[in-house]
């Protein structure tokens, strides 16, 4: 994602960035509606591979990919820090505790599957870990994913060069306009290092799936203020940065298509029924 705030598990601190990981309910209505869900390969997979139907999604958000599972049979739990994004999720169906997956208590009740959509790198990686192998029944699945998604480079240079005009000295700015696929999949390898020490899991898997999707220019600027790096600039800078995005994707006859590879670091908790 252009020089964005990873909505992937990297950078390694990233659990440490409250502020920002706190900013995505500022609209959440924008987000839920704009923002994609998950490939149902993805869905079905982990549904096969979960020995029942109880799910907890951590870092739940607005429910977007909780609402999936739901659609495939599944009675979910969400866990999300952020009241205004849990608010959201409520009305839409989702059952929800607000807090973060760190300090939720679990009271005795345990999972047949725990999901994070591009969530668990706002998550402490070893607490994490070791909290999921807690709450999951004996093979019981863990599911960590999220997207990995970057605009076509007449898209990505324009957002890159606007934000570093408006927003000099956030962290962000000084990031590449483009990142390679396998900086990420670095990233979710890291995650599968820290499921292998609890010695609560059978050997992490990777999946991957690709796919695409077409924006219009309303489309795609009715997405990107709901990403980390937006979500806590004013609104000039905001609509500067909308400003210049805009005219590019009018550059390119008003809509683009964007390739997506969803990511996912997945593992089977140890034990007996």
């Amino acid at each position: 994602m252009p020089t964005l705030p990873r909505e992937q598990p990297e950078p390694a601190q990233s659990h440490q960035a409250r502020r920002t990981a706190e900013s995505f309910g500022t609209d959440a209505q924008r987000y839920d509606q704009a923002r994609p869900g998950y490939p149902d390969g993805l869905v079905a997979r982990i549904v096969a591979g979960s020995p029942g139907p109880d799910v907890l999604d951590v870092g739940c958000g607005t429910g977007i990919a909780a609402r999936q599972f739901q659609a495939a049979g599944c009675a979910v739990l969400g866990i999300e820090p952020d009241a205004r994004m849990a608010d959201l999720a409520q009305a839409r169906g989702l059952q929800v505790e607000v807090a973060t997956f760190e300090a939720w208590e679990p009271v005795g009740r345990v999972f047949d599957a725990l999901i994070a959509a591009q969530s668990w790198h706002w998550v402490d990686p070893v607490a994490g870990a070791a909290k999921a192998a807690q709450v999951l029944r004996p093979n019981g699945r863990l599911a960590i994913f999220g997207h990995v998604f970057e605009p076509p480079a007449e898209v990505a240079e324009p957002f890159a060069a606007a934000y570093r005009r408006v927003a000099p000295d956030s962290p962000f700015g000084n990031q590449p306009a483009r990142r390679s696929l396998e900086m990420y999949q670095a990233g979710y390898a890291k995650i599968a290092d820290k499921i292998r020490e609890t010695e609560q899991f059978h050997e992490p898997e990777q999946w991957r799936f690709d796919w695409e999707q077409s924006y219009t220019r309303d489309q795609w600027l009715e997405l990107l203020p709901t990403t980390g790096g937006l979500t806590r600039l004013r609104p000039d800078q905001l609509a500067e940065i909308l400003g210049a995005v805009g005219h590019a994707i009018d550059a390119l006859g008003g809509r683009f298509t964007m390739h997506y590879t969803t990511l996912a670091t997945t593992a089977v908790r140890v034990g007996t029924p």
